[in-house]
């Protein structure tokens, strides 16, 4: 029976089975709801509450009412349409149940082609997002989804494509573009992901929330003609500014107004403009030195202070040594005491100053923030060697110029091997110096972790990037392992692609110093990001196998694949070529009944070994057609050998051999007595041709008598 009931008379059921809400889908639902209206009836029973009604189905409903009421826009006894229903509890909560159940959602294609339809009769994005309660980003979103290229779409379409990736290649609307890169992805090893399409779409682009488009300012750039893509399906900082010359040339025009804006209020002789943080390399291009500052001397305020403190300590220690030093009157002039010591302390501390006889000599990098700022650096550096000098009384200050002798000047000198009066030290005395200068180094290193990461950073990306040799002062290394197998014998797949795709893309330009002092400074100097992506490539490449030449795993992988929720199916899928061919026709046939049933596996139990290998490449890769749930099952699939579990198994002792460990050979051996002998002689025939008749002998003197008692020797 349908009845109108005022929206205050309307109460949630506790029979309604949705339990869990959604606050940004409800608001989105009000504002869909104010402009249509009510699409569907609710379904309410009586309550037990006089003239109340409980709602049993549509309480997403119910609460987004209640928002447009909140808002102003409906009345509180809003009438609203209800299918008044006559059950008892359980029936009510069955109801509940069906009406959530049996719903079944639009496919992601249908919903963009519907938007797509609906604006093209409407016309008006901002009105269309209004009235379904979304951003008018989201529409346009759906739109571009919509127009994708048609290979693109007609994958999306069927079902074969994420939306997440449907979205990747959406993120530029030229086709050309999504094309290309479709084509090159669709058909590379293990398929596409949604990074990897919008890393290849984004080459050669400035992302929204780089630090120079953050300078220039979206206004400006596109009042300059500047052209930008809209990354519909993630935060605008992902838009992708396509003209760098205009980029390039506002930020220089507003470097250096701002440069001479200050070089006229510093009075110093140059500001250098810099697009960017990094100077190292422009400093080494301009030859320009540090400039260290002599520190500046004590006012005659801060004397007069300093002198009246210590009088004042003087007589506070006259004054507690008649007292009791437990008293209360000892305990505050010990409060007073320490005040006053690190009030002196504050004063006495030197402060560097520029002298005024250098700022014609000196300059200061201006460079761009991360966040788009305009800063000056804090250090002074000049094209000449600037000396301080100490008058009669000890006063520091800026003295005469000198220009640099040589190449060798501002270096840091290596320790000399011989003592006062050139006479050469003992080779013991010499590394029990050098010993204690390294310890001294060591000490005080403590004290800054941020250059210790630098350096320890810098110490294994430098054994990486450059084959020469290179010694760079510290034991720590990241070298490759000791591989049992030589990576140039494994097959390519699309974690090798990605690992020669991450070396690639890492910032070399720190390679470039002539030695390793330069090339440590200039690596300083990269910022954290850059810094950050060669530990995590360093990590990566120095990652081992299995345990040495053992056969357990390192739990430590385990855990690091749970923690990064690794799915090795999306990176691997197994070959005739990297498993089927190296496992028995036994093994295969066991695993399509673990994926298929015995239905499955005795569909290829009368085939050859290498007919079921090439099948069940194509099935695994999902090229076949089979049953949905064989075929979701057949692309999760990955050997146990390739998962990444933590279990009971691993935290026992993986150094030695057990019962459950895997052959050094191979994955497994061959059990020949799953198959049978013309299956045998064909895989030979087809493989190998026909064997080697010396092959026997040879087999024979390897093993002879000799080799043993060597092998058991060793």
């Amino acid at each position: 029976m349908q009845e109108l009931i005022p929206l205050n008379k309307l109460l949630l059921s506790a029979s309604n089975v949705r339990k869990t809400q959604n606050a940004a889908k409800d608001e989105q639902l009000s504002h869909d709801i104010e402009a249509r209206g009510l699409l569907q009836n609710l379904v309410v029973t009586k309550s037990k509450k006089r003239g109340h009604y409980d709602v049993i189905c549509g309480g997403r409903r119910l609460r987004a009412m209640t928002l447009i009421v909140a808002r102003g826009a409906w009345r509180a006894d809003q009438e609203v349409a209800c299918k008044l229903l006559v059950a008892n509890e359980a029936e009510t909560t069955e109801t509940s149940l069906a009406e959530n159940f049996q719903r079944d959602e639009m496919t992601p294609a249908e919903e963009v082609q519907a938007f797509q339809h609906f604006i093209g009769v409407d016309g008006d994005t901002a009105a269309v997002a209004k009235r379904f309660g979304v951003e008018r980003r989201f529409v346009e979103g759906r739109l571009r989804l919509a127009a994708l290229a048609e290979p693109i779409f007609e994958q999306f379409a069927a079902g074969k494509m994420s939306i997440e990736l449907a979205k990747a290649y959406a993120s530029t609307d030229q086709h050309e573009v999504q094309t290309r890169v479709f084509e090159r992805m669709h058909r590379s090893y293990g398929g596409d992901s949604p990074d990897a399409v919008r890393r290849l779409i984004a080459d050669g682009s400035t992302r929204g929330n780089d630090s120079l488009a953050l300078l220039v300012g979206e206004d400006a750039y596109t009042a300059a003609g500047g052209r930008i893509e809209r990354d519909l399906f993630s935060e605008t900082a992902d838009d992708r500014w396509l003209d760098r010359e205009i980029i390039e040339g506002l930020v220089n025009t507003k470097l250096q107004a701002e440069a001479e804006r200050l070089l006229a209020e510093t009075g110093l002789g140059a500001i250098w403009p810099v697009a960017g943080s990094a100077v190292w390399n422009v400093r080494q291009e301009m030859k320009l030195k540090s400039v260290a500052l002599p520190p500046a001397p004590l006012s005659e305020e801060a004397q007069a202070r300093i002198e009246a403190i210590q009088g004042r300590l003087g007589a506070i220690c006259d004054e507690i040594e008649a007292l009791d030093e437990e008293s209360p009157e000892a305990a505050e002039l010990d409060a007073e005491y320490d005040r006053l010591q690190e009030e002196m302390e504050d004063l006495s501390t030197s402060r560097m100053e520029l002298p005024d006889e250098w700022k014609s000599e000196v300059g200061k990098f201006l460079l761009v923030t991360a966040t788009g700022e305009m800063v000056l650096d804090s250090d002074y550096y000049s094209e000449k060697l600037l000396r301080m000098e100490r008058d009669e009384e000890g006063n520091v200050s800026g003295g005469t110029f000198e220009l640099p002798r040589g190449s060798g000047e501002n270096k840091p000198s290596l320790p000399e091997a011989t003592g006062p009066g050139g006479k050469a030290y003992s080779a013991r005395l010499f590394d029990e110096l050098a010993l204690q200068r390294r310890n001294i180094l060591a000490a005080n290193l403590l004290n800054d972790p941020a250059l210790a990461l630098d350096y320890a950073i810098f110490a294994m990306a430098e054994g990486i990037a450059r084959t020469g040799l290179s010694n760079t002062g510290t034991t720590i290394r990241a070298p490759h392992p000791q591989d049992a197998i030589l990576s140039s014998n494994l097959p390519t797949g699309m974690a090798e692609e990605i690992m020669a795709g991450a070396f690639d893309a890492l910032d070399k330009t720190w390679c470039d110093g002539a030695n390793e002092v330069d090339r440590f400074m200039a690596f300083r100097e990269l910022d954290d990001d850059t810094k950050a992506a060669w530990i995590a490539y360093t990590m990566a490449r120095s990652l081992e196998a299995k345990k040495g030449y053992a056969a357990g795993y390192n739990p430590i992988h385990a855990q690091l694949g749970t923690l990064l929720n690794v799915e090795p199916a999306a990176m691997w899928r197994p070959t005739a070529a990297n498993y089927f061919d190296r496992v028995s026709k036994g093994t295969i046939l066991s695993l399509l009944q673990e994926i298929g049933g015995v239905d499955l596996s005795n569909r290829y139990a009368s085939s050859k070994k290498t007919e079921i290998a090439v099948s069940c490449e194509k099935m695994f890769a999902g090229d076949v057609i089979v049953e949905d749930e064989i075929k979701q099952r057949a692309l999760a699939w990955v050997p146990p050998a390739m998962r990444f579990e933590l279990d009971a198994d691993f935290s026992g002792d993986l150094d030695g051999q057990d019962d459950k460990g895997c052959d050094p050979d191979g994955l497994e051996d061959e059990n020949y007595d799953d198959l049978d002998i013309d299956d045998v002689g064909d895989d030979r025939d087809e493989r190998s041709g026909d064997l080697d008749p010396d092959i026997n002998d040879n087999l024979t003197e390897q093993n002879s008598p000799e080799d043993a008692e060597s092998y058991a020797s060793a």
